[in-house]
């Protein structure tokens, strides 16, 4: 049986940027190995694991299953007298960074802060605004001849932030957008070890989201899905955030509704959800949900498509918080859900006229 919160901890500790996704395919290959009957891997370096179907169809049926594993994150700018300059990977806050501990990705792994001048030295208008990135740098403390010998420009930096244990079910920690949602997808892979199935399934960790949706939409192409259903957070309540873009944490997934999903798939959820007494909370996304979801929906000829959605505070963010029971109430609920589907249910998703 899954130990989720390991399983989480080890994926989130674990250093990936967009492009660079390595170390948490590795892991993963390891864990989904036991959970699929064989692993598949695109040239953009996305991992699929296949789960052949147990009472299978003619023809068969495929559901893509897909959330990235990519992380925010930054990169060598520069080096000046052993600091070291940033530019950012896509959605980093500057105004987070400043003293978080990081991991230089050199030629080795050097631990490292984020260095600010002390505010006694700041001219008066430098105290009353955030520094921006080009004002950031990070001191490993080493001599400054030996930062040049281990770090070049274009090294990778990310947050060493382990996970955090908060009261009950609740945990922090960098990189739930989107490994929760990867772990989710694990757990969906656990509960079906019980199960049959007609459909076969592929769970897909996807790349560079944070870049372009670029590895769901290869994937997308590797796979040839007959519907797919994206998995990744959405914003919670906390102070600062409108309520009406939220979703409650231990409220179960959000499920996106908007032209990014297919109705009648989400309609499918909503009633599976129902059926085994899952929570589930509606998202309304009237334009591009900006997640995997928006590329996979229209790959090939198009794609049925639908989005459940995580709640976590703190998004983009080292201190990222998850409640654990939303992580598996989406696993159960896709495990539930691929367990229904039948050969009928492809012709019963056609528009009307």
């Amino acid at each position: 049986m899954l130990d989720l919160k390991a399983h989480l901890k080890t994926l989130t500790e674990a250093h990936a940027p967009s492009g660079h996704e390595a170390p948490v395919r590795d892991l993963l290959r390891e864990v989904w190995r036991g959970l699929t009957d064989r692993l598949e891997q695109d040239k953009l370096g996305s991992l699929i694991g296949v789960k052949s179907a147990t009472q299978p169809l003619d023809p068969p049926r495929r559901i893509m299953l897909a959330a990235h594993m990519d992380e925010i994150g930054l990169m060598v700018r520069d080096v000046v007298d052993g600091f070291i300059a940033v530019h950012r990977i896509s959605g980093v806050d500057a105004r987070l960074m400043l003293a978080q501990p990081v991991i230089v990705h050199g030629r080795r792994p050097l631990p490292g802060v984020v260095a600010s001048v002390p505010p006694h030295l700041l001219p008066a208008n430098g105290r009353s605004r955030y520094p921006g990135f080009n004002d950031l740098l990070i001191d490993v403390g080493l001599p400054a001849g030996e930062v040049e010998q281990l770090v070049r420009i274009g090294d990778l930096i990310t947050p060493d932030a382990p996970l955090v244990e908060l009261n009950g079910q609740r945990v922090a920690g960098k990189a739930m957008d989107d490994r929760a949602c990867v772990a989710a997808v694990t757990a969906c892979l656990d509960v079906l070890q019980g199960m049959h199935h007609s459909w076969d399934i592929y769970a897909a960790a996807t790349v560079q989201e944070e870049t372009g949706l670029y590895g769901a939409a290869t994937a997308a192409y590797h796979i040839q899905p007959d519907i797919a259903v994206a998995l990744d957070v959405t914003f919670a309540p906390q102070p600062g955030v409108d309520g009406d873009d939220t979703a409650e944490m231990n409220g179960g997934p959000a499920i996106g509704l908007g032209p990014n999903f297919h109705p009648k798939l989400v309609e499918k959820l909503k009633d599976t959800a129902k059926k085994y007494e899952i929570k589930l909370q509606d998202d309304v996304l009237p334009g591009a949900s900006g997640t995997d979801a928006w590329a996979i929906q229209v790959a090939q000829e198009g794609v049925p498509t639908a989005l459940l959605s995580i709640p976590i505070r703190n998004m983009h963010s080292p201190v990222e918080t998850v409640d654990l029971r939303d992580i598996e109430r989406t696993g159960r609920l896709l495990a539930h859900f691929i367990a229904a589907l039948d050969g009928d249910f492809l012709p019963a998703l056609e528009w009307g006229e």
